[in-house]
């Protein structure tokens, strides 16, 4: 029988670790069984419960004093190291599998999950092999929308990680509650969500005579070639808000096939989990709900 779960990615400060405390809460609610595990070796005040965690293999301290190396070479020594040794996570990971939804909180260093292969290999190895039935849960801070060139490496960073992992792929804008502290967004939120047509950000790069001629136009190849892929949209959170993690949930279940798997188990209408009547009784549009979330936070 498959197992499934998330993986949780994104750079430094995108809220991974909250993130995954707030799915914890959310779950615990709702009934459903999970299991968070660190695989972040520099992570070591967890605010939720951990169920397994990668320091039990490796420490990031210890390769740092051992082998003389910074921070970031530290992280890909350990996941190289994790790579090597995935009899022993699969071992950890048998009697949680068989009874937990499982999440998996990583490491923020964007070079591992944006082109390092050992996390792309740990990932297809699980989903592969083992039958599991991940969604990678791309994490970006939405106050990257409040400035075009903010907005773009955001959408290159999501675009290289679904490239790279080849994996069932949900972008989130996170920390949606506070981006007015950080400025009036040019236009709706939708704009940003469903990646409409980024010509009109050209207009902010052209109104700025601080800008170079060759910088306006690397950025508009750029949203060119974010156009062309035609793959990265974003979905925005608040973590503290049940109807925004409800959102997400029916959208990374149904990513995964989490929303079918267990409707055998359930003889009553009122008995399914509230995701699954979310998925099935929700008639508001993606747009209605983000527009929404926007006369909400924006």
């Amino acid at each position: 029988m498959p197992q499934f779960g998330q993986v949780v990615i994104g750079p430094p400060g995108a809220g991974k670790t909250t993130y995954c405390a707030g799915m914890e809460q959310y779950f615990e609610l709702t009934g459903r069984k999970v299991a968070i595990i660190n695989l972040d070796p520099a992570n070591e005040n967890m605010p939720y419960k951990c169920a397994l965690n990668i320091s039990e293999l490796i420490s990031l301290a210890d390769v740092m004093d051992e082998l003389q190396l910074g921070p970031n070479g530290g992280l890909v020594y350990c996941m190289d190291y994790l790579q090597q040794n995935m009899d022993w996570l699969k071992e950890k990971l048998e009697p949680l599998a068989r009874e937990h939804y499982l999440i998996f909180d990583l490491p923020g260093q964007v070079e591992l999950f944006m082109m390092h292969d050992s996390l792309r290999q740990i990932i297809l190895e699980m989903n592969n092999k083992w039958d599991y039935r991940l969604t990678v849960v791309h994490l970006v801070d939405s106050h990257l929308c409040t400035e075009p060139s903010k907005y773009i490496a955001a959408l290159l960073l999501s675009l290289s990680c679904m490239l790279h992992l080849e994996m069932p792929h949900v972008n989130v804008l996170s920390k949606i509650d506070i981006i007015e502290q950080y400025g009036e967004l040019a236009f709706n939120l939708d704009f940003y969500t469903d990646v409409l047509d980024l010509g009109y950000l050209m207009e902010h790069f052209d109104a700025n005579p601080y800008l170079s001629k060759k910088y306006r136009k690397l950025s508009a190849g750029l949203c060119e070639l974010v156009e062309d892929f035609s793959l990265v949209s974003f979905t925005p959170l608040n973590i503290e808000d049940k109807e925004s993690v409800q959102a997400l949930v029916a959208l990374v279940d149904k990513s995964n096939g989490y929303v079918f798997s267990g409707l055998h188990a359930h003889t009553k209408a009122g008995d399914y989990p509230p995701e699954f009547s979310y998925t099935a009784t929700n008639t508001q549009s993606e747009y209605e709900r983000v527009m929404d979330v926007q006369d909400k936070y924006c």
